[in-house]
């Protein structure tokens, strides 16, 4: 099945990956896929996702409505690598089959694929080129402080569980600065879709 050229998209916590996909769908029309949110759709009701996870995780992860109480089953897989791996083999296989028709639906040259954890799941075979969104870790910090109403330390946790500044910047292959200039973040989109463009052009689709 031919398919899009995929620009996988990362960046740790409050660098801003939202924010420059929102700037390459808005400027220029491309398509975006969030493995968050396919992450999402895999578990919905009446999915085989969230039947597999009731099999092996017992009906209390579900909430009144029959929904996945994502919160519950966070606190029974966090501190238990063995029932951690029995979710991430029900979830992982779905999310990267959906990943796939998401992409082979794309009708734009080139997609984006937004995944978080790109440095630390390894390589993914539907990405053709990785983008990393970097911004100093100070201002992480502050983002994500006042998005999510969490304390220094809070936050501090949440990124040491991520690969470090230096371990993304070395799986790039091209690298966006969001550190809060609204026109330089917008000059490097046009630029790199430029060569996407090019290089979705010489892409066999």
């Amino acid at each position: 099945m031919s398919r899009a050229y995929v620009i996988g998209v990362t960046g740790g916590i409050g660098s801003g990956k939202s924010t420059v996909c929102d700037v390459f769908a808005r400027r220029h029309g491309i398509a975006v896929i969030d493995a968050d949110q396919v992450a999402r759709e895999v578990v919905l009701p009446g999915s085989d996702g969230l039947a597999a996870i009731v099999r092996t995780f017992g009906t209390e992860v579900l909430d009144g409505e029959g929904r996945l109480d994502r919160a519950r089953l966070r606190a029974i897989v966090f501190a238990d690598p063995a029932k951690r791996g029995a979710l991430e083999a029900i979830t992982h296989p779905a999310i990267r089959q959906r990943m796939r028709e998401h992409v082979e639906a794309v009708t734009s040259p080139y997609c984006l694929l937004g995944i978080p954890l790109l440095a630390e799941g390894g390589k993914n075979p539907l990405i053709d080129r990785v983008l990393v969104v970097d911004c100093p870790e100070a201002l992480q910090l502050a983002r994500v402080k006042a998005r999510d109403n969490l304390t220094d330390a809070e936050v501090t946790a949440i990124m040491a569980t991520q690969a470090s500044r230096e371990a993304r910047l070395r799986i790039a292959d091209d690298v966006i600065l969001n550190d809060g200039d609204p026109a330089a973040l917008a000059g490097r989109v046009d630029d790199l879709h430029a060569m996407y463009l090019s290089l979705a052009a010489a892409h066999p689709r």
